[in-house]
């Protein structure tokens, strides 16, 4: 039988991340500096996923965040949407495991499959199976915000809703914390591209979580300008108060 879309998206985000652990072990091995550890690690895995897309599924285009532009992607209703790996800089961090691969197929303008491995802690999230949401562990709402800035709309958010923030690096990291239930809400302002954002909105999506932009309007992709830049993935339950604090 034949592999479908989604069990594809799981393999590539599986053996990419794969492929990543095991050269930077070798790279941390051999004494490299963290930016030769980001720079491979970057083209390694995006070389390794455009030649198995190309193989798997010679006639869909590709949007990747290491590749020129795909110019077939605006005359095909299918695009494969990859981070080949997201949280770079944590990537370069030899003890940092918030790094992620994202895998997402775009097809007739929905999110048809999509997958994100955390190679680090051997851990992959696709739409089929989907998720099972953990329930939430905390008290007070949780917010996982970037460990590099504060983005105003989570400030907006922690001071409405009174959360307690953590830090992670990449953007699938951070979404997969709501998923797995270390944190109830992850908002992102300031800037993202449509690679940051595919594969994890159709995992949260899957699990049964909001997604949106932070105005509440759906997120759409293959857009001819790949920035998208803001995202919103959080429990259903906080939805309506963390929109009416961004509104605000």
């Amino acid at each position: 039988m034949s592999e479908t879309d989604a069990e594809l998206a799981v393999r590539l985000a599986i053996e990419a991340g794969q492929l990543l652990v095991a050269l930077r072990a070798q790279l941390a091995a051999e004494g490299a500096a963290p930016w030769q550890l980001m720079d491979n690690g970057d083209m390694a895995s995006h070389r390794f996923l455009l030649d198995a897309l190309g193989s798997a599924r010679p006639h869909d285009a590709v949007l990747s965040e290491e590749g020129s532009d795909d110019p077939r992607r605006f005359q095909r209703d299918r695009v494969w949407i990859v981070d080949p790996l997201d949280g770079t800089n944590e990537f370069g961090e030899v003890r940092r495991a918030d790094w992620a691969v994202h895998v997402a197929l775009w097809d007739s303008g929905r999110l048809a499959a999509g997958a994100v491995s955390l190679p680090a802690i051997k851990a992959v999230f696709a739409t089929e199976p989907a998720p099972t949401l953990a329930p939430r562990r905390h008290d007070r709402p949780r917010l996982v915000t970037s460990r590099t800035r504060n983005p105003w709309a989570a400030v907006l958010v922690a001071q409405a809703l009174d959360c307690d923030a953590i830090r992670l690096g990449s953007a699938g990291a951070k979404a997969m914390a709501v998923v797995m239930g270390d944190a109830d809400i992850y908002v992102h302002d300031g800037g993202m591209y449509q690679w940051d954002s595919a594969a994890p909105a159709a995992v949260a999506l899957a699990a049964g979580l909001h997604v949106s932009r932070l105005d509440g309007s759906p997120l759409v992709y293959n857009a001819r300008d790949p920035w998208l830049p803001d995202f919103l993935v959080c429990r259903t339950e906080f939805a309506s108060e963390v929109l009416a604090a961004l509104a605000r």
